[in-house]
């Protein structure tokens, strides 16, 4: 029997990945498990771990003759071995709640909010998925054994906002299809929002009395995850060194900063006091659709990279959104999906609730979610030839693209005002000291409160906001550091570039050449590009 193709087994890989997360086969455009979800029960696993095994193993096999398809090859084999490992080792399926709750809010919500297809196409579907969550979460109470507690906590509040929208957002959804979908929904609904109700009762009772797991991961894990997924050569503390190093140097230059600005102030008072100028409420989204168009133009009139077509909307959050969207979103063009249009939500605080969104903020944002950040980034891999390109990505790449792209804009002078300079660099603070913290929480025994009284320390930020980052990286082991070393990989990257070109350097080139990678990590673009390891 001759054996499969190295195209032929890319189709194979994507049919398991759908197959697997039907979910993301939703985000990315592919409509034929909209109506399904994903199957987690020990038994469900375990025979995911052997497809994904197998399918390794047809790609080690595989003979490929160029040399983009060695490194798409390469990518798919490390985006394998990562999921396996997480089955395996990390067990998120046993070990995290939220991770049941986050597969069933994301399945509906991203049905509700792709609005390029018809409702009552997105409406069979949600009653669909709404069908089978009874028996998904309660296979998830079965399934899952002793969680971290700070786990099963951020579940219960993940809980809240999925009460929300099968309370309110669904029925209003239902109010834009057919009499038939409506019906089919108007059943569905009641039994999915019990199922919901009994699992938050499992989880704030049974679950969290039995909940004293550990969110750490491990040293070899972690080392794992920037080897393999994000395909660096350092290690934990290599990092951790790292990190440290980029907070003391970014720190000063913020001193630097706000002492041009303000003399008589300290830096973190500046920026408090700074916080507090805030956009009118009624005028948010024109002023986020402002900055998006502003940076876009940046972009094109000094030719800082190609722009495909495909629009960007800046919207109000519908009310049915909120709950999973406190602050503001980018939902992206799916990878297969006819249309190529992105949208950033923007949530408008309401009378009394605090006004979190700061005009000297506006522009690092925009930039970073649209152009020629995140927005562009997509429209860029959407229209690549490789399919494994548009899917397998690692947040080293897409996140560091993004926080790369807010110093190559500063660069360039996209900052009009000193005050939105200065916010630029405390992002970066922010991001340094991820880097500081993934690596203590993960691999040195770091607690929650400690990393959080460090996060709030460092950036002046209240105790709650500074819990709830905190949450997030707990929850995400080797994801959080990927913006600042993301960024400094894409640096070295074009520096190098530059020496190799010499006087014919080009940002334009530099930039569409990385963009053709899509997701992939940035040592595969050294690969591809001829430059060698950094």
């Amino acid at each position: 029997m001759t054996p499969p193709s190295f195209r032929e087994l890319v189709r194979s890989f994507l049919d398991l990945r759908w197959h697997l997360d039907p979910v993301a086969a939703t985000q990315a455009g592919v409509r034929t498990h909209d109506a399904r979800l994903g199957a987690f029960t020990r038994a469900d696993v375990k025979a995911g771990v052997a497809a994904l095994k197998a399918m390794s193993l047809a790609f080690e096999e595989c003979e490929t003759e160029v040399l983009a398809d060695e490194i798409d090859q390469t990518a798919v084999l490390n985006d394998l071995r990562i999921a396996t490992a997480r089955f395996e080792k990390e067990r998120p399926h046993e070990l995290n709640p939220e991770f049941h709750l986050s597969h069933l809010l994301t399945a509906l919500f991203s049905l509700m909010a792709r609005a390029d297809r018809p409702a009552d196409e997105r409406g069979l579907a949600l009653a669909g998925r709404l069908a089978a969550a009874p028996r998904f979460l309660a296979d998830a109470q079965t399934t899952l054994t002793r969680p971290a507690r700070t786990f099963t906590e951020t579940a219960l509040q993940v809980a809240e906002g999925g009460r929300t929208l099968l309370a309110e957002g669904i029925p209003s959804f239902a109010e834009r299809t057919g009499p038939q979908v409506r019906a089919a929904l108007a059943v569905a609904l009641p039994l999915a929002r019990a199922a919901l109700e009994d699992f938050i009762a499992f989880a704030a009772g049974e679950l969290l009395g039995r909940s004293d797991g550990d969110f750490a991961i491990g040293r070899d894990q972690f080392d794992f995850h920037l080897h393999v997924e994000h395909a660096l050569r350092e290690t934990a503390p290599e990092l951790l060194r790292y990190g440290e190093a980029l907070v003391r140097e970014v720190e000063a230059e913020l001193e630097r900063r706000a002492a041009e600005l303000a003399p008589d102030l300290p830096w973190r008072a500046l920026v408090e006091r700074l916080r507090d100028q805030h956009p009118l409420a009624d005028g948010l989204v024109d002023a986020y659709a402002g900055e998006m168009e502003r940076a876009k133009r940046f972009v094109l009139d000094r030719g800082l990279a190609g722009v495909p077509d495909g629009a960007l909307e800046v919207v109000a959050t519908p009310d049915f959104m909120a709950p999973l969207i406190p602050f503001a979103a980018y939902d992206p063009p799916g990878a297969f999906a006819e249309a190529r249009t992105g949208t950033f939500y923007v949530t408008v605080p309401r009378a009394g609730e605090p006004r979190e969104h700061c005009v000297h903020e506006l522009a690092a944002t925009a930039l970073h979610e649209g152009y020629p950040g995140h927005h562009l980034q997509h429209l860029r891999a959407h229209g690549l030839g490789s399919p494994v390109r548009r899917v397998v990505w690692t947040p080293l790449t897409v996140e560091g693209w993004a926080l790369y792209c807010e110093e190559m804009m500063a660069e360039q002078g996209f900052y009009e005002r000193p005050e939105a300079a200065l916010f630029h660099h405390l992002y970066l603070l922010w991001r340094a000291a991820r880097v500081v913290l993934d690596v203590r929480l993960h691999t040195l025994g770091m607690k929650e409160y400690e990393a959080a009284t460090y996060l709030s320390d460092l950036l002046g930020i209240s105790r709650a906001s500074a819990e709830a980052e905190v949450r997030r990286y707990c929850v995400a082991p080797g994801y959080q550091l990927c913006y600042a070393v993301g960024r400094r990989e894409l640096l070295r990257l074009r520096e190098d570039y530059r020496v190799r070109a010499g006087a014919a350097f080009s940002l334009r080139r530099f930039h569409d050449e990385v963009l053709g990678y899509g997701g992939l990590p940035v040592a595969l673009m050294r690969w591809g590009m001829g430059l060698g390891d950094a």
